[in-house]
C-alpha cells in the first residue's frame, strides 16, 4: 500500500461502520531501530538489517511500516533528538529508493516528524498524542495523517501501579474526545486522525483486557481505530508465556479485534497476522448457503 492508496482507504473507512460486515484491517509492521525494544531490540539497528526486514515485511503483505528510533517499553528513557534522527532517516531514505510502501514514523518529537516526512514518511504515530511542545502545530503544517495514542504517564513510569479512578474506558473516551477537538481546532483534518487506546501503555492487565473487550465503543468517534498487542506482557500474564512464545495469544487478540471494529493492527508478526486476517475476511464475506440439507 502506498500513500495514495492509504488516503483512499482513509476516505472509505470513515464511512459508517457495520459490525455485520467488517473490513479486513490494515497491517502495520513494527520496525524498531533500537537496541532496547522489549521484543526485537538490537536486531535491526544497522541500515542494511533494517531495510532487509522492511522488504521482508513487504513480501509478507504489510500495508504500513512503522519505523521507530526510541524504545517505548516500560522503563525506557528518552534518546536525544539528533540520535533518533540519525537512526531512522537513513532507513526511510533507503526504503524510498526501492519502494513506495506507506511509511509511518513512530515519534513524538517535532524535529523527527519533520525530518521523517521530508525523507518520505507518510504517517506520524505519536504515543503522546501531540501533547509535546510544538507537535500539534508541526502535524497541522505537515498535513499528513496522524495516530493519537492514549498513555498514562511516560514510558519510564507508566507501569508504576497504573490506576483510573473513573475506570479505564471512560478515561480513554474522555481523552480522545479532548484530543480530537484540540487537533481539529489546530487545523488537523479529522479524516487524517487515527486513534489507538494504548494497550500496555499505563494500563494493568485487567485494563488491557477491558479495553480490548470494549473496542466497539471507540467507533463512536468515526475515525480509524488502531490496536497494538503484539507480544506484550498482558499476553504473557494470561498465558504464562515469555516474549518469544506469545504469537498465538497475539493472534487470538488480533482476530477478536478484527471482528470488533479495529481498522489497523500493529504487529511484529506480519505473515501470521496476514494469514489470520485473510481467513477472517474470507469467512465474513462468504455468501450464505441456500440449501444446507444433509440429504
Amino acid at each position: 500500500m502506498n500513500s495514495i492508496q492509504f488516503h483512499g482507504w482513509l476516505d472509505r473507512i470513515i464511512q459508517p461502520f457495520s459490525f455485520d460486515n467488517p473490513q479486513k484491517p490494515l497491517i502495520m509492521g513494527i520496525l524498531n531501530i533500537t537496541p532496547d525494544s522489549f521484543s526485537d531490540g538490537g536486531k535491526f539497528c544497522s541500515i542494511d538489517k533494517a531495510c532487509e526486514r522492511a522488504f521482508e515485511m513487504i513480501a509478507q503483505g504489510v500495508d504500513i511500516i512503522d519505523i521507530g528510533g526510541e524504545s517505548s517499553k516500560p522503563g525506557a528513557l528518552p534518546v536525544p533528538t539528533e540520535e533518533e534522527i540519525s537512526k531512522v532517516i537513513p532507513v526511510i531514505q533507503q526504503i524510498r529508493k526501492r519502494s513506495d510502501i506507506c511509511i509511518s514514523i513512530d515519534t513524538y518529537k517535532p524535529e523527527v516528524m519533520r525530518a521523517a516526512v521530508d525523507a518520505g514518511a507518510n504517517i506520524i504515530n505519536d504515543i503522546y498524542a501531540l501533547t509535546t511542545q510544538s507537535a500539534l502545530e508541526t502535524v497541522a503544517e505537515l498535513g499528513v495523517p496522524v495516530c493519537l495514542m492514549h498513555m498514562q504517564g511516560k514510558p519510564e513510569n507508566m507501569q508504576d501501579r497504573p490506576f483510573y479512578s473513573e475506570g479505564v474506558i471512560l478515561a480513554v473516551l474522555k481523552f480522545f474526545a479532548e484530543r480530537l477537538a484540540v487537533c481539529v481546532a489546530a487545523g488537523i483534518k479529522k479524516e487524517n486522525i487515527i486513534i489507538d487506546p494504548g494497550f500496555g501503555f499505563g494500563k494493568s492487565v485487567t485494563d488491557n483486557l477491558e479495553l480490548t473487550r470494549e473496542l466497539k465503543i471507540f467507533k463512536q468517534f468515526n475515525v480509524p481505530l488502531l490496536l497494538g498487542v503484539s507480544r506484550k506482557s498482558t499476553i504473557g500474564a494470561v498465558l504464562g508465556k515469555e516474549v518469544e512464545d506469545r504469537l498465538i495469544g497475539g493472534i487470538a487478540l488480533t482476530v477478536y479485534a478484527a471482528l470488533n471494529g479495529v481498522d489497523i493492527i500493529r504487529t511484529h508478526d506480519i505473515d501470521e497476522t496476514n494469514q489470520a486476517l485473510t481467513m477472517i475476511a474470507a469467512m465474513t464475506k462468504v455468501a450464505p448457503v441456500a440449501d444446507n440439507k444433509l440429504f
